[in-house]
């Protein structure tokens, strides 16, 4: 069995579910699961949900029907006529959505969040089966609930994988496409969870892992795996392939095209992942294996924005010792603040990090009281895998360098513009 992931972006309108009948038609369909992300910005729309419910706010049925309008433009777009038993399915799932805010009693944000956010996928997915179908292809509509288990850490649940194996193995048909959803799991009491954003490629790895597949596919919106994001480099170039120690080693420095979760499922079993176009299917893509030689060899470039440069110093010149930077390191887990680059000396102790909670102000007045504190706020940090000068110049030009921090085979550089 092969399995396909398909992104928000992939089935955002009409057109791109129908362009998904097309990759099918020439990438092939027979012995396949599809995994699905929720249409486009749906996810983010759902948020806004939750935020409405949470502040009962009166425009709750506003932001609901909003949602409702956006897929049902998407049936009228694909389907004939609005009499297609499609139709009322769909009406089924968010019928579910609003009988869940009228009757949740629970105050648990997580919990809350999981509940109403997976309809996304669940939707997306029943749009895509009762189209494949429409077209000629038969599908096997398959609710991940039933078959990915984890424990009930809402919004980033641990996958239970024995229970997980037992049931992929046994339940699943082969020589059928089958169509389930990204990024959703339940727990022992079959409540929705979900995998941590951006999951759906984890969970493509999850069903591989337990179907002995034969490869993964991510369909994207770009050829591959690029040596940088064209957004901020011209010349990036497709990656034709790398090992999956490189794209371990990409995805911790911040890499966005593979999950970091999925490759090690995949690792184990070594099953390729390929990274491929929806808009040129037939492209080759970049393939991440086992021992694959990076090719072309070349630097690779990651780009952190937004990040804050730490410096902190003993007020009384003593050393930044184990216990200090044990105690600092705690506070940054307390505060949900991400460390991305470290830099000590005996008296200071720097840190790049990322504080996408906004808790960095209630962290600094903490701080303050033990040490001496400086920082820079709106900092980029750069890392290059494999540099070179010239990679480290393209990096630096224009701008003012915070700090550095090489290895063997990683450059770290924090720039200000400017």
């Amino acid at each position: 069995m092969k399995v396909f992931k398909f992104g928000g972006a992939s089935v955002k309108d009409a057109a791109g579910i129908r362009n998904v009948y097309d990759v099918l038609q020439k990438a092939g369909y027979e012995d396949v699961l599809l995994v699905v992300s929720a249409m486009g910005k749906t996810t983010n729309a759902l948020e806004v949900v939750i935020k409405n419910y949470f502040d009962k706010s009166p425009e709750l049925n506003a932001s609901v029907q909003e949602i409702k309008k956006y897929h049902n433009q998407i049936l009228l777009d694909l389907f004939e006529d609005d009499k297609h038993e499609v139709f009322a399915a769909v009406q089924n799932h968010f019928t579910d959505l609003e009988y869940f805010l009228a009757h949740n009693k629970s105050p648990n944000y997580n919990f809350v969040y999981d509940q109403i956010v997976s309809m996304g996928e669940i939707i997306s997915t029943t749009v895509l089966s009762y189209y494949m179908n429409f077209m000629g292809i038969e599908t096997q509509w398959i609710d991940v609930r039933n078959y990915i288990k984890t424990n009930n850490n809402y919004r980033d649940a641990e996958v239970d994988w024995e229970l997980t194996q037992s049931n992929i193995s046994k339940n699943i048909k082969t020589k059928s496409l089958n169509i389930t959803q990204g990024f959703l799991g339940s727990d022992e009491n079959n409540f929705t969870t979900t995998l941590g954003r951006e999951g759906s490629d984890y969970t493509a790895a999850i069903f591989a892992y337990c179907l002995n597949a034969e490869s993964v596919t991510i369909w994207k919106d770009v050829p591959g795996v690029m040596n940088a994001d064209p957004r901020y480099f011209e010349n990036a170039s497709l990656l034709n392939q790398i090992s999956y120690r490189e794209a371990i080693e990409l995805a911790f420095y911040g890499a966005t095209v593979i999950h970091p979760k999925t490759l090690q499922p995949l690792q184990k079993k070594e099953i390729p992942l390929h990274v491929k176009s929806f808009i040129n299917p037939l492209l080759k893509g970049t393939v991440v294996s086992k021992g694959a030689t990076l090719e072309p060899f070349m630097p690779c470039f990651i780009v952190k924005r937004e990040q804050l440069l730490i410096s902190l110093s003993s007020i009384d010149f003593s050393f930044i010792m184990e216990e200090n930077i044990s105690e600092i390191f705690g506070l940054f887990h307390e505060f949900k603040i991400k460390v991305n680059l470290i830099q000590n000396s005996a008296i200071s102790f720097s840190v790049c990090v990322e504080d996408k909670f906004g808790n960095f102000k209630d962290l600094l007045a903490i701080l303050s009281k033990k040490f001496k504190v400086g920082y820079n706020e709106d900092v980029t940090l750069y890392t290059i895998r494999h540099f070179n000068d010239a990679a480290a110049q393209t990096v630096v030009e224009g701008k003012t360098v915070l700090l550095k921090q090489l290895g063997t085979e990683t450059m770290q550089i924090v720039t200000k513009e400017g």
